[in-house]
Order: structure tokens, then sequence, then C-alpha cells
């Protein structure tokens, strides 16, 4: 894929009091990206798009660079202790994605480039449970590597986790510009993470994101640089033809990896589900959507956030759980599945 280029760039003014500022400020103009100011990297305004789903595209074309100033960071379980507030949102255009709910007017990219202040207090958050290890997700709200080569923010807190004997670093992307990550000093204390699905469902519902083909390829080229990985498959669909599908997928993966590869590999899996209002969010931008969103072929199950979730049925669950599990063991024995939901 073409490396993504804003349509157009807001800075917050404290931004510029950042040399990551001034860097970004200068790459862009000279990109000529037109560039002007805002008051808070929480409120853009003035977006083209008359309809919700130009809107949602014109704001996938918007990179706002601003200072994370909350002071704590949000827990991110089952994944990690916390998550490591670097950026938000991507430019992917993934018809089921939750940052569509959760970030709702808001979907533009935004970038941190106070680095320095969130590594500190990364490091005050390890501290604190020594002697325990801290593990830090670094892709909960967003994915990070389309804007990487701007910003050098992965590569940045890789390095720093290198260095942390009782710290650990993990993100996940769904692209494959991976080249100015693979000389990083990483000293294996980041999982490197890719979010892969069966190769019709990419094609039909992951607009504006590399293939199948593609991912697996980058894949291999991280586990050459020595990262530990892992594989997100999400969402698993059940559809007639998902066994082999998905099938096809383990296998491809484990053709492609090298053998070292999957002695340190994790598999993190989860069917496809939705809310309501993802729903309806889904509706607003993707008018023409496939989706198998019938509420009525669902199971309505209560969530941990006081909200109720539509998924699978207890049958259909299982038989996804015990072929996927089948395929997990069958190609990378020694790998370890960290939940399936």
């Amino acid at each position: 894929m073409q490396r993504f280029v804003p349509a157009r760039a807001y800075f917050e003014p404290a931004a510029m009091e950042y040399p990551l500022g001034r860097k970004l400020y200068d790459s862009l103009r000279a990109m000529k990206v037109p560039v002007q100011l805002t008051g808070s990297h929480n409120r853009v305004t003035g977006l083209p798009g008359k309809t919700a789903g130009e809107a949602y595209r014109e704001a996938k074309r918007t990179l706002v660079v601003g200072v994370r100033k909350s002071a704590d960071f949000a827990t991110c379980k089952p994944s990690a202790n916390y998550q490591l507030p670097l950026n938000t949102s991507c430019p992917g255009m993934c018809e089921y994605c939750y940052l569509a709910t959760t970030l709702g007017r808001r979907p533009y990219l935004r970038v941190y480039v106070n680095i320095e202040d969130i590594l500190a207090k990364a490091g005050a958050y390890m501290a604190a449970r020594a002697p325990q290890i801290t593990v830090f997700e670094g892709a909960a709200t967003s994915d990070p590597i389309p804007t990487e080569y701007l910003t050098g923010l992965l590569r940045t807190t890789i390095e720093f986790f290198g260095r942390q004997p009782l710290g650990r670093f993990r993100f996940v992307t769904k692209h494959d510009d991976v080249a100015p990550l693979l000389d990083a000093a990483h000293n294996g204390h980041t999982r490197f993470r890719f979010s892969l699905n069966a190769a019709p469902i990419i094609s039909k519902y992951e607009h504006r994101t590399p293939g199948l083909t593609e991912r697996i390829a980058a894949a291999a080229r991280v586990a050459g640089a020595g990262y530990p990985l892992g594989f997100i498959i999400a969402p698993i669909f059940h559809y007639p033809a998902w066994r082999e599908d998905y099938g096809d997928l383990f296998r491809s993966l484990a053709a492609a990896l090298p053998a070292s590869a999957a002695q340190d590999l994790t598999f993190e899996l989860i069917t496809h589900r939705f809310t309501k209002r993802a729903k309806a969010n889904i509706a607003a931008v993707f008018p023409e959507t496939s989706l198998p969103l019938d509420e009525e072929e669902r199971k309505y199950k209560y969530g941990q956030f006081g909200y109720g979730k539509y998924i699978y049925d207890t049958e259909t669950m299982r038989a996804i759980g015990d072929y996927i599990y089948e395929q997990v063991a069958a190609n990378f024995p020694a790998a370890k599945v960290e939940y399936f939901v």
C-alpha cells in the first residue's frame, strides 16, 4: 500500500513547543499538506463532508498533532496492564471497527508529541509495580504503523522498553510498512502483533488496509528481526465457507513464518459481535454494508461496561472455538492462545 499522507493537518499550539511537534510541522509543510492551528486535539471542527459517510472518510484523512495531557493511563485487560497513549485512530476503513463507535464524531488521526512525558509516566507505573513486570499496550485505540514514518513514536517506544528490565510493550497493526522498525533495539521486550482475518473478509470489509498476503509477508520480516510475534484473529465470522477460509489463513501463515517464530507465538481470538450503537453507526457510515447485523440471529450478552452485545449463540461459539483451536494446535503446537471470546 501507499503510505498514508494526510489531506490536512491541525496542530495544537503547545505541540510546537516539543522537538517532534516542530519536526512534524516542517515535514508536513514540505509535503504540501495544508496545516492550521486548533485549540485542542479533542475539538477539531469544520471538516468537510455533508453525510455521515463523507464526514467519516474525511476525518480518516485528517491528522491532528497534540499533547497528551491526561495524568493517568487507562487499564487494558485482557491484553496488558495499561494502555500507552501514543496516537489515536487510523486511516483504515474497516466496516466493523469498534473505533467507529468509541471515537464517535472524532475518528481523525491524532499523534502525541510529548513522548518523553508519556514514557516517563510509564516508568512511574513500572516503579510502582516492581518487582512485577508491567505490560503496556500501544494500539488500544489506534493502528500506530501508518503514521510511524512521520513520527518515529513506535521506534522510540520500542527502544525505551528494550532498556527496561521490568517493562514490556506490545501493539498490533493491520499494516505492512514495518521497515522503519526492523533494526530497532527491542531486546525481545516488544511483542509485535498483526491483526489478521480470512482473505475474503479482508477484501470485503477491511478497506484501505493491506491484504492478507502482504500482512503475512510483513509478519515474516518482523519475525526475522527477532521480535516476539503475535496475531489477533478478529473478528471471526461464521458463514458457509468459514472453515475453509480460516483454515487457509493458518496454512498460509505456517508456510510463511520462519521456524524460530513458532517457539514464542501468541494468538488472540475474537468472534464477531456488535452493539446497538455500533450497528447504528455502521449503518450511517456504510449504508450499503453486508455485515451480518441481524439481532434475531444472535445471543444478547451483558458486558462489563454496563451495556450488552450481540454475539453468536452457544453452539456456534463452540464450533468456532473448537475449529480455531484445532488450527492453532495443528500449525503452531508451541503457540499460546491468550484468550477466545
